[in-house]
């Protein structure tokens, strides 16, 4: 991907034009609109079919469907009563959108963080609810650092060396900006999760409880897979069961690629992608040439 002007990271446009240029160069058949509904095995092959009624017979399929198409809330007692906005960190777009009013932001990782930051110079009132206390990475250390640190670890382990400390998980909060400023405001205190939802707002286990107006669901996501039910791999976990060359163990055929590490180190990343996709293409043309 070409250096932004000015350096720093690359803005999103930048990356549309990098990803349209690639499909362009390698002329790649991709087809749109077209979303997979499910998946299914036929005979020696398994059958795609899409919800426009096209369908594909494949010896292979790998399925990158990814995590961010399927945003999580979790099934808190009395979400379906309560009357005020309800939004997933997907859907936020501006904090003026809850100006003058009382907001739950419920998230301790950088999403729930950064919108916290920014709702509280706006809302009337911010209530940051975090499973746990929030872990804050020092300063200097920021996304790039992160990058850099784990893919040190995946050379140590493809080199079978001891790999060196990581500093920071994925749920450890980068001090950008915004977030500096509201810990300078004194806003970045959080409380642990309510026991259940009500009309106008929230109530603790001990009986407190907070009006709301509306509450932001910093929650994450989870591997958008719901087009393999028809295969019964999904697991409890929300995850498929693969095997060391990245094939769903329970059906070879399949090899899910871009959930997380659990499909390869880094997978879920435009950069970390590339180990793991170099790997499972060697191992479909393997499989369509034995056939």
């Amino acid at each position: 991907m070409p250096a932004p002007a000015g350096g720093g990271y690359p803005p999103r446009n930048a990356v549309v034009a990098y990803l349209a240029a690639y499909e362009a160069r390698y002329a790649l058949p991709v087809r749109r609109p077209v979303r997979v509904a499910a998946i299914r095995a036929a005979g020696h092959r398994l059958r795609v079919d899409a919800d426009d009624g096209a369908a594909w017979d494949a010896r292979a399929v790998i399925s990158a469907t990814g995590n961010w198409a399927n945003p999580f809330i979790p099934d808190i007692p009395g979400r379906d009563h309560f009357a005020g906005r309800q939004i997933h960190s997907a859907a936020y777009r501006r904090p003026e959108d809850f100006a003058g009013q009382s907001a739950l932001v419920v998230g301790g990782g950088n999403s729930g963080a950064q919108i916290l930051a920014e709702v509280s110079r706006v809302a009337a009132l911010t209530t940051w609810v975090t499973e746990r206390e929030p872990v804050f990475l020092p300063d200097g250390v920021d996304g790039r650092v992160l990058f850099e640190r784990a893919t040190a670890r995946w050379l140590a382990e493809r080199e079978g060396m001891p790999a060196p400390p990581a500093q920071g998980g994925l749920g450890d909060i980068v001090a950008v900006p915004p977030v500096r400023e509201a810990r300078a405001r004194g806003v970045l205190c959080s409380v642990r999760p309510f026991a259940r939802l009500k009309a106008d707002g929230a109530v603790w286990a001990d009986g407190r409880s907070v009006q709301a107006d509306a509450i932001i669901w910093c929650t994450g996501f989870r591997p958008a897979l719901a087009h393999l039910a028809p295969l019964g791999l999904v697991g409890a976990d929300g995850r498929v069961a693969v095997d060391r060359r990245g094939r769903a163990i329970a059906e070879p055929r399949l090899l899910p690629l871009g959930y997380g590490d659990w499909t390869g180190m880094a997978s879920a990343t435009l950069a970390g992608v590339t180990r793991a996709a170099r790997e499972a293409v060697a191992t479909v043309a393997e499989a369509c040439a034995g056939h």
